[in-house]
């Protein structure tokens, strides 16, 4: 059984018990708020339930075997939150469990067009009665605490149907952690503070142990039958459920629609939370279901307007890219300064963290498509100032230290390397924040955020690194992108994302003096960053003629990958970290992506040269790295390696390549696969203004993309000869093709040649690492 190959949804046909966990990732619906897993709609059989809101989480110890001075002491973990998705239908007596009975037919499908999730269900109980079962789940983009099921019901014979529609808290579930500590936090951690229930209607609030947040879920219900029926509804802490049993005659249909409010808070009291949850159900009631699908349709019509991608030669892979966009923009859609965790809202993996996954690979895609979006991703960054400053004095340095991974804001990691010496974070956040601001031009957000984050970013960097006796400026003692290579000195991304930190920070002080007074920035601050940018120390090998990821790498010994087998990747968990921080070996791109970031910062030989060096050392034990090789690979002319690496990274879910999808899907590989169309094929860059060099793989006769830039929505057309360039709506556009300069006017697009493609010698990767290109769908 495989998912259908379709060009606008993701169907799965037949139901494949072993496979539950994986489509319920796959299938999960969110809206950056409320994520709700593609569980069947009975609750069983099931895989991994979940039921997420952004930011609730409850605090456990973390594990040392040795404390340490700056050691984060609290870790946190995402929380499976009370489930309002469960109807359970009973046909004369005998519950609808797909594992009894017969399914005839069955399939669930994810609509990208419409933002729903169907199922439709044939299923013949036991003693011989049959139904047919159709529902279609949504999670409002409009509305964003709500949440609706449409369910119905149609019996072959006369038949007495019962219904019954749950709220439930506190779910059991199967722990696959290796922690005692996160098991015993996640182990009931909704403590009941308020039950209601009447006519149609029930209301859960509950508050987690340590963290001190509250939570309310509340249901209400529209029935439509054609005869008569008799409800109850009932609630007790942890279970509110809505009762229905009505005669439905042969040819009949027994329709509910089930609407469902979520929110949660760290100050509001319960009834607070109450009022908040019944006033959304309001709203939804008031909009019905027909309604809320209208609205859903018509905010996917304005996302795909923006931000589609289409493919002409390959259906499986129009499929994925689709896949890969919907779910980037479910992750972040109605965030709102809350921050879009590594596998968004379809898992509890990576604890529900949010890793730097968010600025450099999630936000330039809504940045340039959906950019109120990457905008509120950037505020919630500035809401957590107080804590990345209080990490930098807790670590000795000035500025803001933004962790490496965190709900809250605060750092939460117990591997110290990471979470105390991956500075590049800041910087990655200045970095998101300078190409929001070039491509929306959003003064509100420059002058009441974005300032505060560049400045207090640039002082971090002043304060860790030191001009040397040499007069370079030096950044020592940190651990880059590649976690196989830790405190190392000169990491070339983290020099080259600082510098352009402080470039944005002058930049921004200039435009907004008063802010920067307010700041307390001096004249002498602002030279001692512009002096650091521009002597800013760029390790180079002039043996080999490569840059080395850091100062030293080149020299260290080479990693036996020959004499590796293949069932021990990924390396971290068979081989100890000593070993590998003191080889050539690439866990992730780290130099490469320093090329994408800051391509203005090397030349097309050293790209070319730099990119086969490090092809043949990355192992790539990371979903981060295959959309950014695929952009390299596109960009120095390796155009059908490029094409293996977006594979790769579109099928990274789909194919569950990690054999992890069951934890939930990997946002930054979904956005990495769209990079490698738009800034890999289409050669996209934004160092200065907005450049374009599309180049055409074989494997594909054509490709378009759409993009939003400083309110104008454009799209981009390639073929094998030709790129065009077309207004969609708004003004005149100044871009480059191929480094040609072009004016792009409403109603006048413009075609321009696409040069030849350089074709230099195909690079080797480490034995045994070729990029995991197709492979059989649901393998």
């Amino acid at each position: 059984m495989s998912y259908a190959i379709e060009p606008w949804q993701l169907r799965w046909r037949g139901l494949a018990v072993d496979q539950l966990r994986r489509t319920e990732s796959t299938f999960a619906l969110s809206n950056g708020h409320i994520g709700l897993r593609g569980t069947l709609d009975e609750g069983e059989p099931r895989g991994l339930p979940g039921t997420y809101l952004n930011g609730f989480y409850e605090e456990h110890d973390l594990p040392y075997g040795e404390a340490g001075y700056g050691y984060p002491e609290a870790g946190q973990t995402i929380v499976n939150v009370t489930d309002g998705k469960i109807i359970r239908l009973l046909v004369e007596d005998e519950p609808l469990d797909m594992r009894y009975g017969r399914a005839l037919e069955h399939e669930r499908a994810l609509d990208f067009r419409t933002g729903t999730l169907r199922r439709r269900t044939v299923w013949e109980s036991p003693t011989g009665r049959v139904v047919t079962v159709r529902s279609e789940r949504l999670v409002s983009f409009t509305q964003r605490a709500v949440a609706a099921i449409h369910y119905e019901v149609e019996p072959q014979d006369d038949l007495q149907l019962v219904v019954q529609s749950d709220l439930l808290a506190n779910e059991p579930i199967e722990r696959h952690t290796n922690d005692p500590r996160v098991a015993a936090a996640l182990d009931a951690p909704l403590i009941s503070e308020f039950t209601y229930a009447e006519d149609k209607r029930a209301v859960l609030a509950h508050r987690t142990r340590r963290s001190g947040l509250r939570m309310a879920a509340a249901m209400d219900h529209v029935l439509s039958v054609e005869n008569g029926v008799h409800t109850a509804i009932s609630a007790e802490d942890d279970l509110a459920r809505f009762t229905a049993a009505v005669d439905v005659p042969a040819g009949g249909c027994l329709r509910l629609t089930k609407f469902l409010g979520y929110g949660w808070s760290g100050q509001r009291s319960a009834p607070a939370l109450r009022a908040q949850v019944e006033a959304a159900l309001a709203g939804a009631l008031q909009t019905g279901w027909d309604g809320m699908l209208a609205e859903q349709r018509a905010f996917l019509d304005d996302f795909w307007e923006v931000a589609d991608i289409t493919l002409d030669g390959d259906d499986e892979l129009q499929q994925a890219v689709r896949f890969a966009l919907f779910h980037v923009l479910q992750a972040g859609a109605r965030g709102e300064t809350r921050a879009i965790p590594g596998k968004g809202l379809t898992g509890p993996g990576y604890d529900g963290h949010a890793f730097w996954d968010t600025e450099i690979f999630v936000l330039p895609i809504l940045t340039y498509t959906l950019p109120e979006a990457a905008r509120d991703a950037l505020r919630w960054r500035h809401s957590t100032l107080d804590k990345a400053r209080e990490r930098a004095r807790v670590l000795g340095l000035d500025g803001a230290a933004f962790p490496w991974r965190s709900i809250n804001g605060a750092e939460c990691s117990a591997y110290w390397p990471a979470g105390t010496a991956a500075f590049h974070v800041s910087g990655d956040v200045a970095y998101a924040t300078a190409q929001y601001l070039d491509a929306t031009q959003d003064e509100a957000f420059d002058r009441g955020c974005a300032v505060e984050l560049l400045v207090e970013t640039a002082r971090l960097w002043t304060s860790l690194g030191h001009h040397d006796r040499h007069d370079g400026f030096r950044i020592d003692g940190v651990t880059g992108p590649d976690e196989y290579s830790a405190i190392v000195d000169n990491n070339i991304y983290t020099n080259l994302i600082a510098q352009r930190n402080f470039r944005a920070a002058v930049d921004a002080c200039t435009r907004h003096p008063s802010v920067a007074a307010s700041l307390d920035v001096s004249p002498d601050e602002l030279a001692a960053w512009t002096s650091a940018a521009d002597k800013m120390t760029i390790p180079y090998d002039t043996l080999l003629e490569v840059h080395p990821q850091s100062e030293n790498f080149t020299k260290h010994a080479e990693w036996d990958f020959e004499n590796t087998p293949e069932d021990c990747y990924p390396l971290l968990l068979n081989y100890p970290y000593f070993d590998l921080y003191r080889k050539q070996v690439v866990k992730q791109a780290d130099l490469v992506l320093a090329m994408q970031l800051r391509g203005d910062a090397f030349t097309a030989e050293q790209k070319e040269r730099n990119f086969a060096y490090y092809e043949a050392r990355t192992v790539r034990d990371s979903s981060l790295s295959a959309g950014t090789q695929a952009v390299l690979a596109a960009e120095v002319g390796h155009l059908e390696l490029a094409y293996d690496y977006l594979l790769e990274a579109a099928y990274t879910d789909l194919h569950d390549l990690h054999d992890n999808v069951h934890n939930g899907l990997h946002m930054a590989s979904l956005a990495g696969a769209c990079a490698a169309i738009v800034a890999g094929f289409g050669g996209m860059r934004d160092h200065s203004g907005l450049t374009f060099a599309p180049r055409l793989p074989l494997c594909l006769r054509g490709y378009t993309f759409r993009l939003c830039f400083r309110n104008t929505r454009f799209c981009v057309s390639v073929t094998s000869s030709s790129a065009t360039y077309e207004i969609i709506s708004g003004g005149a556009l100044e871009l480059h093709h191929h480094g040609e300069p072009i004016t792009v006017k409403p109603d006048s697009p413009v075609t321009m040649p696409i040069p030849p493609t350089p074709s230099p010698p195909r690079p080797a990767q480490p034995f045994g690492r070729e990029p995991r290109a197709r492979i059989p769908n649901g393998t």
